[in-house]
């Protein structure tokens, strides 16, 4: 699911948060089991019975309390149209143990394995949201896994039956799964208190760090080292997955087949301050709303909008409003492929944020467009406010149902009941990230050029929805152009009719598990 672009802010002590994230996580171990309380973590270096290396005994009495329970394996069938699948599911997860071996957090995850494949040559993937605060149940119930909750935009309410449906495009065929849920999103938890525990994993470094070390213990736990390997992120998962793929590749010694990027976000400096490419960014997705209200929308059918942006519109945009020729022909334009009334995109320069075109766009029926997916429309509770005070009618109806839904398959399906509240979207996470480095906003485009130099045989598949405001497909369109030609041959763009969850629509869905496949029988 999504990240929300909050304002970027400096942060004090960068560089110690930093260097602790890095060098902090020493391993990654099973939690461990209830009739081995006193003794080291299973696989710890240096057990010799009672605390972990460097842990008192006050901190490993509160680490026991806060842990989850042991992982539960269950078989399972899936029948589908024209075939069953049947698999072994397990819900568990993986403590993670600073440098001295006391315990931080414990990661929870969701694997489903086919059963009766060869472990040696099966692939299996790893999947996470963004947020950063999203836990996995977008991606595992939305458009991979096994059982799949219907998304479908205005049809869903927060009293909307959280009942799951086997998926017929689950991925499940082809490859097996693995959902990660990072620290302080789904079931997983910090077992340590105090602020250290919680900025070496609230950063984009120590967030990558601990996400790459649990793909690692995952696959050693499960005897999948010669597996073939890839890795999915949705949203901020762009700006983790090529990260991620790096920390595998230099510190785990894992190495990735392919990367699939779900409605990334590959590098925030196009959304702060005051970026001329924010506009140029959002205007496709724009004029796809308007032409979405008149009939069906493909992205060749915008063609004509794209050459707009990086053209005309951008050269107006360059010369600034001390033009003022330049700037009306700029809005007029923009009126006229939008639908908004002339004085309003006059007034606002054409320059229209994602919330100034969200309230503009049907203002005259009192209603606002979704963020996640700017084709949905809901009430403004407040019409007649001069402020800005509605949420999202395409993203705030999920939330309830997904939870209730992701509670119950673990609960209910898999036997894994651990205490506390499930966390589908936890903004708390947001709020106390450090994104860091100063002046640079985070992105990952330099990890991305390095990870397809440094392997000729990985490739990357890049999926966004048309109407997805909260990162526009032609954000992503022109950071990848600018990658060299040697990555752009292994560099796969599809844009499908949907939002930033455009797998919630059957055909983009169908479409999108197509080129999954593809990229992984490649």
């Amino acid at each position: 699911m999504v990240m929300r672009l909050p304002a970027l802010r400096r942060a004090t002590l960068v560089l110690a948060v930093s260097t602790f994230a890095l060098a902090g996580f020493a391993r990654a171990d099973d939690p461990p089991q209830p009739r081995a309380e006193t003794t080291a973590p299973a696989g710890q270096k240096g057990g010799r019975g009672g605390n972990a290396p460097g842990a008192s005994q006050g901190s490993s009495s509160a680490a026991e309390l806060h842990r989850l329970p042991s992982d539960s394996t269950t078989k399972q069938t899936l029948d589908l149209p024209g075939r069953a699948l049947d698999f072994t599911a397990t819900a568990g997860s993986i403590r993670v143990f600073d440098g001295k071996g006391e315990p931080l957090a414990d990661i929870a995850y969701t694997s489903y394995e086919l059963d009766g494949a060869d472990r040696a040559t099966r692939p299996v993937t790893f999947l996470f949201n963004g947020g950063p605060g999203a836990s996995s149940a977008w991606l595992q119930f939305g458009a991979a896994g096994p059982w799949r909750l219907p998304l479908d935009g205005e049809a869903l309410s927060p009293s909307a039956s959280p009942d799951v449906k086997p998926n017929a495009e689950t991925w499940l065929d082809f490859t097996d799964l693995v959902f990660i849920d990072p620290v302080s999103t789904g079931y997983s938890r910090f077992v340590a208190s105090g602020e250290d525990a919680r900025k070496s994993f609230y950063s984009v470094d120590g967030d990558v760090n601990s996400i790459a070390l649990v793909i690692r213990r995952w696959l050693e736990k499960h005897d999948r080292l010669t597996s073939p390997k890839y890795v999915g992120g949705e949203s901020y998962g762009g700006i983790r997955g090529p990260k991620v793929v790096r920390q595998l590749q230099l510190q785990h010694g894992v190495g990735v087949r392919g990367l699939i990027l779900v409605s990334p976000l590959l590098d925030f400096r196009e959304f702060t301050g005051t970026s001329l490419l924010q506009y140029v960014a959002t205007l496709p997705s724009y004029v796809a709303v308007a032409r979405e209200a008149k009939g069906p929308v493909k992205r060749a059918d915008l063609a004509d909008v794209e050459a707009y942006a990086r053209g005309e519109f951008l050269a107006d945009l360059v010369k600034g409003e001390a033009d003022k020729e330049a700037t009306n022909r700029l809005a007029d334009k923009v009126a006229e492929l939008t639908g908004i009334d002339q004085a309003v995109s006059r007034r606002l320069a054409g320059r229209f944020d994602v919330g100034e075109f969200r309230r503009e766009f049907d203002r005259k029926n009192g209603k606002v467009t979704g963020r996640y997916d700017a084709s949905v429309r809901g009430f403004d509770p407040y019409p007649d406010s001069s402020s800005s005070r509605f949420g999202d009618p395409s993203g705030d109806a999920l939330q309830a149902p997904l939870t209730s839904a992701a509670v119950d398959v673990l609960t209910r399906k898999l036997n894994w009941r651990p205490d506390g509240s499930y966390e589908v979207l936890n903004g708390a996470v947001e709020g106390n990230w450090d994104f860091g480095r100063g002046i640079n906003p985070p992105q990952s485009v330099s990890e991305l050029r390095q990870i397809l130099a440094t392997d000729g045989k990985l490739n990357v598949l890049v999926a966004h929805g048309l109407f997805d405001l909260a990162t526009p497909y032609f954000g992503s369109k022109r950071v990848l152009d600018q990658l060299p030609a040697f990555a752009t041959q292994r560099v796969k763009f599809v844009v499908y009719p949907g939002g930033h969850m455009f797998y919630s629509r059957d055909g983009s869905r169908q479409a999108f598990r197509s080129e999954v496949e593809a990229l992984i029988r490649e």
